[in-house]
């Protein structure tokens, strides 16, 4: 296959992730794992868990890294920006219709019958995922009994960056106390991105407050929030009740969460601060992955590193249980969100050929049907 024609086969994959991926970044992973690995082998299972557990360690939106890295894998740095762009750009657009509908109205659109099954079905995909990449990073009883040391940790509310790099380190003592000897021939580059203060036009404002997030900003795209509200609010550029309604646009959009700072930026200084804050919070992923991806096979041939991975890929499967356990407790409310999600659950254990596109519409069928018993 051409190089043209597998650009283009990346975009209509990534175009449609980002056109019907709600859920949060583990289920926009357990949906990409379906596509890139079982259905179209751009890479091993294996190779998979390492690019998880390296983008974990970056900061940034983990599920939009993936797909660069997914990308990258197809069809090198053309295919990292082709992939990353079509994730973002269905998310962006519709945020910015949000934030004009909003700037002209004053609310948002009620479209909660649409979303209440959406939730559930997503779950299911993200338990199908957790299932199969947890069959291939538990290779041992003492890796498995860190996942569920690193499960119960996630569970009482530690930062995940802790818990991966605490499992890491975990690897490394237990390949040391085996009395196994490796050499370091590799290294990871650090990107120091120093501020630069801000200038007079609202938009460089507004670039440069997001371009620091996004060189900084570690785990859920939830962490963003607390950052805005000291960063933004505090200072008297957006009110509280412009973040919460932010908050509510992240949650019913598809895509990345981080698309939520087109919404901001949009009530910040309209068309040109919500392109300036989209661009900035989206930058740093792109260099970051750019510099990490040809790293990843070097690291793994260094067996310390490789013992690091292990432990780093296990906690990343742990890091998607968790936050399973914690939407099956937002999401499964009554007993329609819990027939939606147990039909759900059958359709990709025992269907295992349909499309995750497919049970994510089906579960949004079945919640406006059943909305209406």
């Amino acid at each position: 296959m051409s190089n043209s024609s597998k650009l283009k086969e990346i975009a209509i994959l990534f175009f449609k992730l980002g056109s019907i991926a709600f859920g949060g970044p583990a289920a926009h992973i357990a949906m990409m794992e379906d596509e890139v690995v079982r259905k179209r082998k751009w890479m091993t299972q294996e190779h998979f868990l390492d690019l998880m557990g390296a983008t974990n360690l970056i900061p940034g939106p983990n599920s939009t890294e993936m797909t660069m890295h997914c990308g990258h894998e197809r069809a090198g740095w053309k295919g990292l920006f082709v992939a990353g762009f079509c994730f973002i750009f269905p998310a962006v657009v519709i945020t910015a219709f949000f934030a004009w509908l909003y700037q002209e109205y004053g609310q948002l659109p009620e479209v909660e019958p649409f979303i209440y099954g959406i939730k559930p079905a997503v779950i299911a995909i993200i338990v199908m995922a957790a299932y199969k990449l947890g069959k291939k990073a538990v290779k041992n009883t003492m890796l498995g009994i860190l996942g569920v040391l690193a499960i119960a940790v996630c569970l009482l509310g530690v930062n995940e960056i802790m818990v991966l790099l605490g499992c890491g380190l975990i690897g490394l003592l237990i390949y040391f106390l085996k009395g196994k000897s490796g050499t370091l021939k590799t290294f990871i580059p650090l990107l120091l991105i120093q501020a630069i203060e801000p200038g007079k036009v609202a938009s460089a404002k507004i670039l440069l407050s997001f371009l620091k997030v996004g060189a900084i900003l570690y785990g859920s795209g939830y962490v963003l929030f607390a950052f805005l509200d000291s960063e933004l609010v505090a200072n008297g550029w957006l009110t509280r009740q412009e973040l919460i309604d932010a908050v509510a646009v992240g949650q019913i959009t598809p895509g990345p969460v981080l698309s939520t700072a087109t919404f901001i930026g949009w009530q910040m200084n309209g068309i040109s601060g919500a392109l300036a804050a989209t661009f900035g919070i989206f930058l740093p992923s792109f260099l970051f992955v750019l510099l990490l991806n040809p790293l990843i096979p070097k690291m793994r041939k260094s067996k310390i590193i490789r013992a690091f991975l292990d432990a780093v890929n296990v906690a990343a499967v742990a890091l998607i249980v968790a936050v399973c356990i914690e939407m099956s407790g937002e999401a499964l409310i009554d007993w329609r969100t819990i027939l939606i999600a147990i039909a759900s659950l059958v359709t990709v254990f025992v269907f295992k050929k349909v499309n995750s596109a497919y049970v994510v519409l089906g579960g949004a069928l079945m919640g406006y049907v059943l909305l209406l018993i």
